[in-house]
């Protein structure tokens, strides 16, 4: 009686000639079959996966193996972006590094993008600079989005950019500027550097809508200088090209170093925030009643903080993130408000 293995012996014969396994005993057909099925579907499998169709990318300019289009981008990128937009298109994929970039010079693509499919394009590529500098990735910025950045967006929305939080802030902006008028108009008749005078407002009114308390006298001026040198440097950290950035793999060696610098000044940031809080909380309790009416940054984000919530808590961490980005933001912000009220005193 003829058997499976006998009437599968002239493939098997084919196969092996086909596919001559020296190694393997010649007497044993059934493992030599199954061994050469088993390396044809790897090797089909291999095949599918090399060939296989990749996702459509728009046009581009093309670029150089490895480094893709960094060796051509222009100095002036906004107009080296506009150029490639003239001549690919309104949508452009430009490969920086092991990165795709995609870029859109086309308003009506853009509200589409920005509006109809927010939700879809909401995450962000963190650069490592930004990611040290925001407690990693803490803050509404560089959060992805999920339920944490929806309770961050609420409680920035609801607690920090309320009406009533606003007016409060207006109200210390406000004092901040008459101070520094009336501190300028007593010094008439002597030389003023008013470019330092002005960050010296902008430091207060700052630190004023964050944690309420203003530095006086030396102190003052030795911890402006110390803040605006911090703030400075790390903007330019985080504005400039970073090789971690492009090639991931290589940010384990942090090339340019800037990892470590930027480490250190988020632990100044860190120093100053940790003292403001310990300060914050020692006089919460002995505040009066216009004082808990005109609640700073600080105080309203330990409120939140207390107040707690079991599904999405908000953490000291978030509270820090969230003071870290406003230290920085607001810091640019005040000087168009305090030009404003100055003309306005």
């Amino acid at each position: 009686m003829e058997t499976t293995s006998d009437s599968l012996r002239p493939l098997i014969d084919s196969l092996n000639f086909l596919l001559p396994w020296p190694w393997i005993d010649t007497a044993d057909y059934q493992f030599r079959f199954l061994f050469t099925v088993f390396f044809a579907g790897l090797l089909i499998f291999l095949y599918t996966k090399v060939t296989r169709r990749r996702v459509p990318l728009p046009p581009g300019p093309p670029g150089v193996p490895l480094l893709g289009n960094l060796p051509f981008l222009d100095p002036e990128l906004h107009t080296y972006l506009r150029e490639l937009g003239r001549k690919y298109g309104p949508i452009v994929k430009i490969q920086l590094g092991r990165k795709v970039g995609i870029v859109v010079n086309s308003p009506s693509v853009a509200r589409e993008i920005l509006k109809d499919h927010d939700v879809t394009f909401a995450n962000r590529d963190v650069p490592q600079a930004g990611r040290l500098a925001s407690y990693g990735s803490s803050d509404i910025v560089w959060t992805p989005y999920g339920a944490e950045w929806r309770m961050l967006r609420k409680v920035c929305v609801l607690k920090m950019l309320s009406n009533a939080a606003l007016e409060s802030v207006y109200k210390l902006l406000r004092r901040e500027v008459r101070n520094t008028v009336a501190n300028l108009y007593r010094r008439s008749g002597s030389a003023v550097n008013v470019g330092e005078q002005s960050f010296l407002t902008i430091f207060n009114a700052a630190t004023s809508m964050l944690w309420g308390g203003t530095v006086e006298g030396d102190q003052r001026d030795s911890l402006a200088a110390e803040f605006r040198k911090t703030v400075s440097d790390m903007t330019g950290l985080q504005g400039r090209p970073n090789v971690s950035d492009f090639f991931p793999s290589l940010a384990r060696f942090d090339l340019q170093g800037i990892e470590k610098q930027m480490h250190k000044l988020a632990h100044k940031f860190d120093t100053i925030f940790e003292n403001m809080i310990n300060q914050r909380l020692k006089i919460a309790g002995g505040e009066d009643g216009e004082s808990a009416k005109n609640k700073d940054f600080l105080q309203v984000l330990l409120e939140v903080k207390d107040a707690g919530d079991s599904k999405t808590p908000f953490t000291i961490t978030h509270l820090k993130a969230l003071l870290m980005g406003s230290s920085v933001q607001r810091t640019l912000v005040s000087i168009y408000c305090i030009c404003f009220e100055i003309f306005q005193w």
